[in-house]
């Protein structure tokens, strides 16, 4: 009778552990889930406030600045930006009646970002390839170098980068202003640099036996094995491309290769009596942000995957 209720002592004790055990974890994933979700809402929120207020008019804007839904909602603003709305119904509903050719500029900042994507993820693929797999005198010592100009601010290299720009007379060019960034990243470089060196050697060394060169053995094994670094790489320099202000505002002021950020920072400057025509820039913003919005989601996997690849390696 002694051993049976020893048993069930030793039973309860551990089923009170395990319920201890079971509410630890429940308490932890709960507070877990609520801090991502004030994580997640905190950083949607400026999204959703640039929404609300592209849909609002201006003039109601200012009576009921702290509303959280569209004040006199109204798709006035978008098609303002989009250059379907007169000056005078611009100005009925608290816009500044000026115009910006928002498809220009949209169209602008599109060629200068391919241009500079697919450019510079090449040429640093190809160096990164050349760090990571050529055997040449100094190697590490050129990388070393290279990779010190991850320390140097870019606004160091603004002026002497102008000072190019104007003497080679590409004022008011595409090649002005992607010619800086166009071809060598550092970051980019060693990025790619550190998936090469993750690639086993033996897949390698058995095209080499087949008679493959340097070229065939990069475009034939090592691209299609990094496609997820690569493509990750090719969306961070677009979205850093897209986003570019200060260069552009420098050398390509005219509105004939304006960008859309530059563009937008013109549309901000022309402003009525009462104040900036907000509804009008967030609607440009919104507008302005689909094309990284559906980059992401199309390649957004892609990115993730080749995250977890790092860390696997």
């Amino acid at each position: 009778m002694s051993l049976i209720q020893s048993e069930d002592l030793d039973l309860k004790v551990q089923t009170s552990v395990g319920v201890r055990r079971h509410h630890r974890f429940n308490v932890g994933r709960v507070a877990a889930w609520v801090g991502l979700w004030v994580f997640v809402l905190a950083t949607l929120f400026p999204f959703y406030w640039m929404i609300r207020t592209a849909f609002s008019t201006t003039n109601a804007l200012s009576a009921s600045p702290g509303s959280m839904l569209p004040v006199g909602a109204t798709v006035g603003a978008v098609l303002r930006v989009l250059g379907l709305e007169s000056p005078k119904e611009a100005l009925a509903q608290g816009g500044s009646g000026a115009s910006m050719d928002f498809l220009g500029s949209l169209k602008n900042s599109l060629i200068v970002a391919i241009i500079i994507t697919v450019v510079q993820t090449a040429s640093c693929a190809l160096a990164a390839f050349a760090f990571a797999r050529l055997r040449w005198k100094g190697r590490n010592a050129v990388f070393f170098v290279f990779i010190t100009a991850l320390m140097i601010p870019p606004i160091f290299t603004t002026l002497p980068n102008f000072v190019m720009i104007r003497d080679a007379g590409l004022f008011n060019t595409y090649l002005g202003i992607t010619l800086p960034t166009m071809l060598m990243a550092p970051f980019a470089v060693f990025f790619l640099r550190q998936f090469f060196l993750g690639i086993s050697r033996e897949v390698e060394e058995s095209a080499m036996i087949d008679g493959a060169g340097y070229l065939r053995r990069f475009f034939g094994l090592v691209v299609p094995m990094s496609s997820g670094p690569i493509i990750t790489l090719a969306m961070l320099t677009f979205i850093g491309a897209w986003n570019d202000y200060m260069w552009p505002l420098l050398v390509a002021p005219d509105a004939k290769v304006r960008t859309l950020t530059v563009a937008l920072g013109v549309f901000r400057s022309q402003t009525p009596q009462t104040g900036p025509d907000w509804a009008g820039l967030m609607a440009a913003a919104l507008i302005a942000a689909i094309p990284i919005v559906v980059l992401y989601l199309a390649l957004g996997k892609r990115v993730i995957n080749s995250i977890g690849f790092s860390g696997i390696k």
